[in-house]
């Protein structure tokens, strides 16, 4: 016998391989929580991602959206430096976030070691909850 094996054979992962990947995501990602992070709602459309990444500059980050997977990704670009002491991580990151379908990324930005990434739900007219006129 070849492949995957189920639990539920009958399912044969037909139609069902996005629930599996997130599934896997999920196990995979459960216990990293570096760098630390925030999810503010800013309004009823627009929302706020915060990482805290102190010693990464913005040449050493990387943001990608690709089907609805916000990947910031970041690589510290060493200076040289000789540590006595070292308390702030700087360890290379690569952080996930899944995005509702409707969820837009705005911008992004790079104050005082957090980087904030703009977020805004728009919901398509023709998706939208409508009055229907009784005649």
């Amino acid at each position: 016998m070849t492949g995957k094996t189920s639990l539920f054979p009958s399912a044969a992962y037909v139609g069902f391989d996005h629930l599996f990947n997130e599934l896997d995501h999920v196990t995979k990602h459960a216990y990293d929580h570096y760098p630390p992070h925030n999810i503010l709602k800013t309004s009823e459309t627009d929302y706020l991602i915060e990482l805290a990444v102190a010693g990464f500059s913005k040449e050493g980050i990387d943001i990608e959206l690709h089907e609805q997977l916000l990947t910031v990704t970041g690589n510290h670009i060493s200076k040289g430096r000789e540590y006595i002491h070292r308390g702030i991580s700087t360890r290379d990151f690569k952080r996930q976030f899944r995005l509702s379908e409707y969820v837009e990324v705005t911008g992004a930005s790079l104050t005082d070691g957090i980087l904030a990434v703009n977020l805004k739900l728009e919901i398509p007219k023709e998706k939208q909850p409508r009055s229907i006129k009784i005649n």
